[in-house]
């Protein structure tokens, strides 16, 4: 089966913003035994990821144990701690889960014509669910063709306990990360493909920008222990693929069409940035280079710890904040 085809909408991003990162602190990469660590969430000194094959997996800290705690069947994504202790899922190919300990599985939103990619999410304590659909034009494994796109098919979804589903916000260019207030007065969701935050203020549902230009691709992003909204910048901006945005729907159909190795390629480094959630403000911004870990798809500050995972690596890793 060949690609699927693209509808290109021509875009003129915003300028990158300059940008000076402080060395990234001293990487501890933990192995996993699995492809696309893609997120990481932390709970009473474990580690928790999926990897591509449909596997929970449960890391000690030091990363000497490592167990399969539930296998979804799908391709895990995002994961966060849900307040009766089990684990939220967003499962690309199966929808919104809630994953047991010890492996049982429930389906909150399923994976359908209304749900093509789940992706990310934050908890509030009462259970409700801030999820994204990433897309409703590609699956999971043509994601560079909805950044290429530009169509804007991606939303902020959210789940009540009662299972009640409503759209928070819409037109977003692969919807990604997803980061509730610690008051939960708001939620900060990213958007890959504009390489933007947006902000909806709750309860009511008013939207504004955050961050209008990153200098990076935003993945997945959380609320660390320290109450920041902490970015993974999966890659620098690409100037080919800024460049193509502008171009006429016909050639950038030409570039789609182009094989696999001279298609445009993430920039191998290491990056975190963690924001102000009210005001955008940087507070921290990390970037280094690391012979085993790149493309930082996953990140999460606890208690001075930040763990980060990745589409691209075997692996997750760690650092500690400076003092």
């Amino acid at each position: 089966m060949g690609r699927p085809r693209i509808s290109p909408q021509v875009w003129r991003p915003p300028a990158a913003p300059r940008s000076a990162p402080a060395p990234l602190p001293a990487l501890t990469v933990l192995a996993v035994n699995g492809n696309g660590a893609e997120d990481v969430v932390v709970d009473k000194g474990d580690v928790f990821t999926g990897v591509d094959d449909g596997r929970i997996l449960r890391l000690t800290r030091d990363g000497r144990r490592l167990d399969t705690v539930a296998d979804t069947g799908g391709r895990p994504l995002g994961i966060e701690l849900y307040p009766d202790g089990r684990l939220l899922v967003c499962d690309a190919q199966r929808g919104l889960l809630l994953v047991a300990r010890t492996g049982e599985l429930e389906v909150l939103v399923p994976s359908g014509p209304d749900l093509r990619v789940c992706n990310n999410a934050a908890v509030a304590a009462d259970g409700t669910v801030y999820f994204t659909d990433s897309t409703s034009r590609f699956d999971l494994d043509y994601w560079k063709a909805d950044l290429l796109e530009h169509n804007g098919t991606g939303r902020l979804l959210r789940r009540t306990p009662d299972g009640a589903v409503d759209v928070l916000l819409s037109g977003l260019h692969f919807a990604n990360g997803v980061a509730l207030a610690p008051d939960e007065s708001y939620v900060v969701v990213a958007s890959t493909g504009s390489y933007r935050l947006d902000k909806v203020e709750l309860p009511s549902g008013t939207a504004s920008t955050l961050v209008e230009s990153l200098p990076a691709f935003p993945d997945n992003i959380s609320t660390g222990s320290d109450g920041l909204v902490w970015v993974a910048m999966a890659s620098p901006r690409i100037a080919a693929l800024d460049l193509a945005h502008r171009l006429h729907p016909a050639l950038r159909k030409a570039v789609w069409a182009l094989p696999e190795p001279l298609q445009v390629k993430e920039k191998r480094t290491v990056w975190v940035r963690a924001l102000d959630g009210a005001t955008g403000r940087i507070v921290h911004d990390y970037r280094g280079d690391h012979p085993e870990f790149h493309m930082v798809t996953g990140v999460r500050e606890h208690d001075g710890t930040v763990y980060v995972g990745s589409l691209g690596e075997r692996a997750i890793a760690r650092f500690t904040l400076p003092s």
